[in-house]
């Protein structure tokens, strides 16, 4: 490696390493990453603090915002009452019901932060409903499913998740390729969709048991109030331009903050000063900086193409091997995310797809597509910003979820890896042997 970046590739590490082990608090480590980046020039400053410029950063606060004025206004609880009506029964049946709805809604909403946003204080109104004190394992296990579900399971669908779209403009640019909705669904949907979230479903009643009290229909409610109609208009408005904004053209993370803005204005909104100060976890949202500013210095040094120019000599692609060569992309993938997250990975892959195609005899769509796999498995939680968000928003323990990913990770690599081969094989995109 090049000694100009040691001073990077050691910041780096001790900052992943601190996040992974917990050993400090993560918004300290944040801070550390920070004050380090910016002491030891690793990169200009405006790279080192990108992450509080980027949109993901304004989209989590404004979620934070609207998920209070959802519950401090009651529509969290009659939305939740509607909703137990439907998942009342079974531990089971609550977590498979709320994984469904992350994923149903990946469909129509594109940003992973704002669906976040949307559901964790109507999920946590649902937890309390059936008994789940805050800090037991079934609260967490439901701040975990709309976390994880949210952002796994939206890998398989095309415009639901930033590193989705980062791949398909970087294969554009660099390969002038254009990936089709139905085909790229198709493609991950049977497997990176429905079976990932069958094996998170049973993670999560495995790990994280409950017994959540029935939830008996209880007397006609009460008529909408004037904030609760205000509010729901507001959302309905906020919503509509989030579905909508590859034809308007304003980034959900913007639409989110004037809809923030307006749950803020004196006398118009719904939060005062000392709500907005005690409700928004500003430790979740330096934390997200970080993850951004990470990945950007590690990008700008040039850290990451040394990384992976390493990586591509030692990754033992062979056309006669198809399913060691499959495993070996996939874990390339997984290496990367250690280092730049799951937004920086198909950056860093794309422009290596050529070399890594040509090295494994396999098509160049096919290499671009088994990047999917695992920038949508992160091992750690802070490999996924989405995943950090819905902890924060939840309150639930860095153990906990970080227990939970290394176990949907290991299931991954074990058996759905497997059945993701055979299932590109099916459709053709693997070659047959020679």
């Amino acid at each position: 490696m090049d000694h100009g970046l040691l001073p990077a590739a050691i910041l780096v590490a001790a900052t992943i390493a601190l996040w992974a082990t917990a050993r400090l608090p993560e918004y300290l480590v944040a801070l550390l990453f920070f004050a380090a980046a910016a002491i030891l020039h690793v990169a200009p400053v405006d790279v080192v603090f990108s992450g509080f410029a980027s949109a993901a950063f304004w989209l989590v606060l404004s979620g934070f915002v609207l998920g209070l004025a959802i519950r401090k206004v009651g529509l969290a609880d009659r939305m939740a009452g509607a909703l137990a009506a439907q998942l009342n029964g079974s531990w089971p049946r609550m977590v498979g019901g709320v994984i469904l709805l992350t994923y149903g809604l990946a469909f129509v909403m594109p940003s992973n932060m704002g669906r976040i946003a949307l559901l964790m204080p109507i999920v946590m109104a649902l937890a309390d409903r059936a008994g789940l004190a805050e800090g037991s394992r079934g609260r967490c296990g439901l701040a975990l499913a709309v976390g994880m579900g949210t952002y796994q399971l939206s890998a398989s669908i095309l415009p639901a998740n930033v590193p989705n779209l980062v791949m398909a403009g970087a294969a554009e640019q660099a390969y002038g390729l254009h990936f089709a909705y139905l085909s790229y669904l198709w493609l991950h949907a049977p497997v990176m969709g429905i079976l990932k979230g069958l094996a998170l479903l049973g993670c999560i009643c495995l790990m994280f048991p409950a017994r959540p009290q029935p939830v008996a229909a209880g007397a006609a409610r009460a008529p909408l109030s004037r904030d609760e109609k205000r509010l729901s208009a507001l959302l309905a408005i906020t919503l509509a331009l989030w579905m909508t904004d590859a034809w308007h053209g304003i980034s959900p993370a913007w639409v989110g903050l004037a809809a923030a803005c307006v749950c803020l204005l004196p006398r118009v909104g719904f939060l005062n000063g000392d709500e907005f100060a005690a409700g928004v976890n500003i430790r979740t949202c330096i934390y997200v900086a970080a993850i951004l500013g990470l990945a950007a210095v590690v990008t700008a040094s040039g850290l990451g193409h040394a990384i992976g120019r390493w990586l591509l000599a030692l990754l033992p692609l062979d056309p006669a091997q198809p399913l060691r060569t499959f495993y070996a992309l996939v874990g390339l993938t997984g290496v990367l995310n250690f280092v730049v997250t799951a937004n920086g990975v198909p950056a860093l892959f794309t422009p290596l797809a050529q070399a890594l195609a040509d090295g494994s005899g396999l098509p160049l769509l096919t290499v671009l597509m088994i990047q999917v796999i695992g920038y949508a498995t992160p091992v750690l939680p802070y490999q996924a910003a989405p995943f950090v968000v819905a902890m924060g928003m939840g309150k639930v323990p860095p153990r906990a979820g970080l227990a939970l990913c290394l176990a949907v990770a290991l299931i991954t690599v074990v058996v759905l890896v497997p059945l993701d081969y055979g299932w590109f094989k099916l459709l053709g995109w693997l070659p047959a042997p020679s």
